[in-house]
Formats: C-alpha cells, sequence, structure tokens
C-alpha cells in the first residue's frame, strides 16, 4: 500500500520526513518535478499542467491518494483539479489546511462557521505564485475572523535551496522578513508558506526574533494524514514499494537531498 506526495524539488522531502516517522508501515513514492523547478514564477495554468502530469505518474505507481507537498501547486492548482479533473476512486489533498487548523486552534475537520482567535497578526512567507493566489486568505477566511495576513512573496529562496546555496539562501530570507516587518512591525505568528523553507525554519526565526511563533507543515500534514487514512483506509493505494523519483538528474537530485535531510536519499529518473 503507497502514498503518493508531489512536491516541484525537494521541498516536499520535509513533509516526507514527518510522514515516514508518523505512519512507518505506510510505503510512500515521492515524485519531486525537478526539471520544471520552481514553480513559484509560473503561471496557474502551467502549474496545473505540470501537477497534473506528476499526479498522474503517481497514479500509476499505485498511489491512489497523493499529497501535494508543495504549496504552490496547492494554492494554484488543487481547487481546480478536485472539482473538474480528480476521478472518484483518486483523491489529491493539499497542504494548506492542516496549517490553518493549526493556527485556528481547531480540530481535524471542524467545519463549524468562522469565529474570533488569539493570533491576529500573522506574517506569511510564500512563492510569488502561491501569495498571488490567496488561498491561504481564503482558507482562513472560512475558519476565523478578524485576522490580518502580510504576504511576502520570497523570490529567490526555493532556487537557492534547489542549488545547495544556504548561504544565499540564509541572506535572502533575512532579506524578505525585513521587507515584510516595514509592513507589519510585529506579527504574532509566521506561516513557512512553502515545504522547501523548513529548511531555513532557523533562519526565519532569528530573523524574526524569538517572540514570534513559526509555524511550518510537516508534523501537521503528518497527523492530518494519519487521521485521514484511519477514516478511509481504502484509499491506501496498491502500490507496495517506498522510493524518490524525479524528472531531473537523479544524483545531483540525490546529492542535494542528502546533504539537506542529512540522511541518504537515492533518486531515479521518473
Amino acid at each position: 500500500m503507497a502514498v503518493g506526495v508531489f512536491d516541484s524539488g525537494i521541498g516536499g522531502l520535509t513533509v516526507l520526513d514527518a510522514l515516514q516517522k508518523r505512519l512507518p508501515d505506510v510505503a510512500f513514492v515521492y515524485f519531486g518535478d525537478n526539471a520544471h523547478s520552481p514553480y513559484g514564477v509560473r503561471t496557474h495554468d502551467d502549474i496545473f499542467n505540470l501537477t497534473t502530469a506528476a499526479v498522474e505518474r503517481l497514479w500509476a505507481e499505485g498511489c491512489d491518494l497523493v499529497i501535494l507537498a508543495c504549496n504552490t501547486a496547492s494554492a494554484a492548482a488543487l481547487k481546480r483539479m478536485q472539482e473538474t479533473w480528480v476521478p472518484p476512486n483518486k483523491r489529491v489533498l493539499g497542504v494548506f489546511v492542516p496549517l490553518i487548523e493549526a493556527l485556528t486552534e481547531r480540530q481535524w475537520g471542524d467545519n463549524s462557521p468562522p469565529r474570533e482567535v488569539a493570533v491576529k497578526h500573522v506574517a506569511l512567507f510564500a512563492t510569488p505564485a502561491t501569495v498571488a493566489s490567496r488561498a491561504f486568505q481564503r482558507e482562513l477566511a472560512y475558519r476565523a475572523i478578524g485576522v490580518d495576513v502580510e504576504a511576502q512573496p520570497c523570490a529567490g529562496v526555493v532556487d537557492a535551496i534547489e542549488q545547495g546555496d544556504e548561504i544565499l539562501a540564509e541572506a535572502l530570507v533575512r532579506s524578505h522578513v525585513e521587507s515584510l516587518k516595514r509592513r507589519m512591525p510585529h506579527p504574532e505568528a509566521a506561516v513557512l508558506g512553502c515545504t522547501h523553507y523548513p529548511l531555513m525554519a532557523k533562519a526565519f526565526q532569528d530573523a524574526l526574533g524569538p517572540q514570534v511563533k513559526v509555524y511550518s507543515q510537516a508534523n501537521l500534514v503528518a497527523e492530518s494524514l494519519a487521521d485521514y487514512l484511519k477514516r478511509r483506509p481504502e484509499f491506501v493505494g496498491s502500490g507496495i514499494e517506498s522510493k524518490f523519483l524525479t524528472t531531473g538528474d537523479a544524483t545531483y537530485v540525490s546529492s542535494k537531498s542528502t546533504q539537506f535531510l542529512r540522511r541518504r536519499i537515492s533518486f531515479e529518473a521518473a
């Protein structure tokens, strides 16, 4: 039984790592579309087409359920996919909702009307496409009222991470945090709205200061998936083997993934 995990590159490995720890008996097939990364500067139609192609590849691996461990794809393509493209016997889920449920202190699947929450000033760090989609704000509005969200498009950070340039990535993080704080000097919480960004979590926290609670997605998504599979076990597919697939150079992607996760990761060509 296997579940698919998709990202535009290596950032989704942060989610996969948490999923494997939370669900050790489930096989996971990871698909990184490194040849077309980053998605954050692409059009919505382009993101939709690339994401659907990747999901179809994961279905071919026996993954009836696919997690879009990519905020850009979740923001720009998921709603359209669910409404017009995903067949009844498959499921494609995103990474926004578990994060927002944690931010608003709601239980998984709580569909009650929006209400006041403790956190009023939220900084969102995401790719330009995610920020432009306003998907985070839309999902938040379903669950909370009176929350001010200041979004910062973090151009260049994903590129630096994918290229293995941690020094450049840290410098870009500091620059983007400074830019946001000019508009929102005192955020109470910060959302890392890209699955690449947990690899730079310390840089974000250092730049924001210890008084800001930083939310990242990996453990929240893992807990949400465990709950989902408990309720819908039929969506654990027919695949039985864990593997890592990439549209990019498998040797290069394996090396960079190993560097960032600090454990051996071996990709094969998709």
